[in-house]
């Protein structure tokens, strides 16, 4: 048996996740809605639409094929946790006797599996020798696509259950709830768990995914200002443009950097509810990587072109850049908190 410590597992999954979710779903959250637009006007239009939406479908490969190969599985066992993956995330369902296509299944339930086939192809190792070419896609592959495919249903409810939930509380507390949810992943951001994932499995929508994408602008607007002085330009660059994650050594050096990034979250969440900055669940993990929740907000919006764009801009760009430059001079020079050296590329 492979031998992996329980954090390493961890992370392998995640970073897969994460890897499969940007390379499925980034094509169609930043095409899609274009391509929608233009199809009336020319075939080649409807086409590509068809195209970036295929792309969109095989996610849970994709997620299955890429934890395999955090794990360095040989080419055959990364086929199989793929193809255990796709089989439970529920993407393929039978209905009226035709398989169809259902969005990218249940994220969750694709990691779950995938999991549970990259644990059976590690604990069988070499063991077979020859009959692993055998063994791998009839014993594994079945057995863990049969488990996926079995606690769905349970594993849906629950999924579903916590998005209902938050969405549900946004609407009783706009505000309130806007706000805590701009926090929550105003932190995820700056984690190594990925704020796509998380939105895309607990099914956020609405406001509540409008607060999430403006949750992850507010930690960029922290970081943005924070690191102009103190690296080259590329740095506060790479974070604009959605690299946060490069920062996570220097939160974990230094925690003083999330009280910043707590406090731009909470106001960038207050004036996104007071804007009614929406979106979906396939943008509210993007912030404005590719302008996703830019443009998805733009269209939850029910006002004129022009109000849309205005209301759009100060939501995602004024707010969070220029109130997270205003927290971080505030901590700096007037309650001296921490010196601007923390945000200092550690890499």
């Amino acid at each position: 048996m492979i031998k992996v410590s329980p954090k390493q597992f961890i992370n392998n999954v995640l970073s897969g996740v994460a890897i499969a979710i940007v390379a499925g779903l980034i094509p169609n959250a930043i095409l899609g809605e274009l391509f929608k637009f233009l199809a009336p006007k020319h075939d080649i239009f409807e086409t590509l639409l068809q195209v970036v939406l295929g792309i969109q479908f095989t996610v849970p490969l994709l997620v299955g094929a890429l934890i395999a190969m955090r794990f360095s599985l040989t080419p055959l066992a990364t086929a199989v946790v793929a193809s255990a993956a796709f089989v439970g995330s529920g993407v393929a369902q039978f209905k009226n006797g035709v398989w169809m296509l259902a969005g990218v299944g249940d994220l969750i339930n694709t990691m779950i599996t995938a999991a549970i086939a990259v644990f059976f192809i590690l604990v069988i190792g070499e063991r077979f020798g020859s009959l692993t070419l055998i063994i791998l896609p009839t014993i594994v592959g079945v057995i863990s696509g049969l488990i996926g495919i079995t606690i769905l249903p349970y594993v849906q409810m629950i999924t579903t259950g916590i998005g209902n939930l938050v969405n549900t509380f946004t609407e009783l507390q706009p505000i309130l709830m806007s706000m805590l949810i701009a926090l929550v992943f105003s932190f995820l951001i700056i984690s190594p768990i990925s704020t796509v994932a998380t939105a895309l499995a607990i099914g956020i929508s609405g406001l509540a995914a409008g607060s999430a994408s403006l949750g992850i602008v507010a930690c960029e607007g922290v970081l943005v200002a924070g690191t102009l002085k103190v690296n080259r330009s590329g740095v506060p660059l790479t974070i604009f443009l959605g690299g946060v994650k490069m920062m996570i050594p220097n939160m974990v050096r230094h925690p003083i950097i999330l009280l910043p990034i707590f406090t731009n979250a909470l106001i960038t969440g207050f004036f996104g509810a007071l804007l009614g900055i929406a979106g979906t669940k396939e943008s509210a993990g993007f912030g404005i990587i590719g302008l996703v929740g830019p443009i998805s907000a733009f269209r939850h919006i029910e006002a004129s072109l022009l109000l849309n764009l205005v209301i759009v801009f100060i939501a995602f760009f004024v707010v969070p850049f220029i109130i997270g430059y205003l927290i971080n001079v505030f901590y700096m020079r007037v309650l001296k908190l921490y010196h601007q050296d923390i945000f200092k590329f550690l890499a």
